[in-house]
């Protein structure tokens, strides 16, 4: 599979589930909104000082489900995340691109962009990006492929 195939399921399909590892090695998951940002699997912790960014920032090796509704096709990208955030990323940068992956996970603008960048500022959020994937999986129930 190629990540473009993903990427046409991602792009249509933003429920999903972020998998990291813990400090003891079990494995700690976290129900996201995500999609498909120039070639990464995407999204925004909304809250920099969350546990799944935490063990990122230790463990960056992840895998990233994205659930079409009826949970019945699903993709799952591995591999190793990349964290941009005000620690790592121009203040004007980090703007765009916290911008960018919102819409690339939800298809839409938000209604109050003012609103959404102070609040991406003050919960000190993180976008995540899961480029070089290591590993990439489509499944759909009933045998047929998406």
């Amino acid at each position: 599979m190629e990540f473009e195939e993903a990427r046409l399921f991602m792009e249509s399909n933003h429920p999903g589930v972020i998998s990291t590892y813990q400090r003891n090695g079990a494995i700690h998951n976290s129900i996201v909104v995500c999609g498909a940002y120039k070639g990464n699997a995407a999204f925004v912790a909304v809250r920099g000082n969350s546990r799944k960014v935490h063990n990122l920032r230790r463990n960056p090796h992840c895998s990233v489900l994205s659930v079409k509704s009826d949970w019945r096709s699903f993709v799952i990208v591995e591999g190793h995340a990349q964290l941009f955030d005000a620690s790592n990323t121009e203040a004007e940068e980090l703007q765009i691109l916290l911008r960018e992956v919102y819409r690339a996970c939800g298809d839409k603008d938000h209604p109050d962009w003012e609103e959404y960048d102070q609040a991406m500022v003050d919960q000190d959020a993180v976008v995540v990006l899961v480029p070089g994937w290591q590993n990439l999986y489509l499944a759909t129930v009933g045998g047929r492929k998406v």
